[in-house]
């Protein structure tokens, strides 16, 4: 197994727990009990990824190696042991973030690895990095993800783009994966700390009605 591949599968491993983390301190705003915990942060974790696979015609990653769904089920578990307190808000956003950025980059790097056309490889890194967030917000009776105005889909299009542009520019998988993955963390970080917003779109009868 070659540095970069490692380097991936390591990734990979990190994007899952710290998503899964997300998924479990979802559960804990809702006080839910330990199996909900349990399957908040399984769902979480693996449900980008899962969808990824099933889209692209790869086997699903988790079926294949059941060591992701013990990563969450652990992550899980060290957030019920610890996730008490009132900076588990804060916590939750920045794993979110984290796990997003790092989620886009791994995304497009496995569909582009099975050949997968670099447009389709950049919707699947984001696909890889929302999903999951998308189906937590859901169970959790949380706004998704996908009807806020703040900046966060449009962090992993940066992400995921970022990725395929470079490889296409013929930078190396890892400084690429490495660059992409800081852009679409810090696009996200800036979001939450400054509160960015995209433009919504224009309602025309309200300025008709003044």
């Amino acid at each position: 197994m070659d540095a970069w591949t490692l380097g991936m599968t390591w990734l990979d491993y990190a994007a899952v727990a710290v998503f899964a983390a997300s998924g479990a301190l979802a559960a804990a705003r809702r006080n839910h009990d330990v199996v909900t915990f349990g399957f908040f942060a399984a769902v979480t974790g693996v449900g980008g990824g899962a969808l990824r696979d099933l889209l692209i015609g790869a086997p699903v990653f988790w079926v294949k190696q059941p060591a992701y769904v013990l990563v969450c089920l652990a992550a899980a578990l060290m957030v019920w042991l610890f996730g008490s307190g009132r900076w588990r808000e804060t916590i939750l956003v920045w794993l979110d973030a984290l796990g997003m950025a790092a989620y886009s980059v791994v995304g497009a790097a496995k569909a582009e690895a099975l050949g997968i056309p670099a447009l389709a490889a950049l919707v699947m890194g984001v696909l890889t990095a929302t999903f999951g967030g998308v189906v937590r917000d859901v169970l959790a009776g949380e706004p998704s993800v996908l009807l806020r105005r703040e900046v966060y889909v449009s962090a992993a299009v940066l992400g995921a783009g970022a990725y395929v542009v470079l490889r296409a520019a013929g930078l190396g998988a890892s400084p690429a994966g490495l660059i992409a993955m800081a852009a679409a963390f810090s696009l996200r970080g800036g979001a939450i700390i400054w509160r960015w917003t995209l433009p919504g779109f224009p309602d025309h009868r309200r300025r008709v009605e003044r």
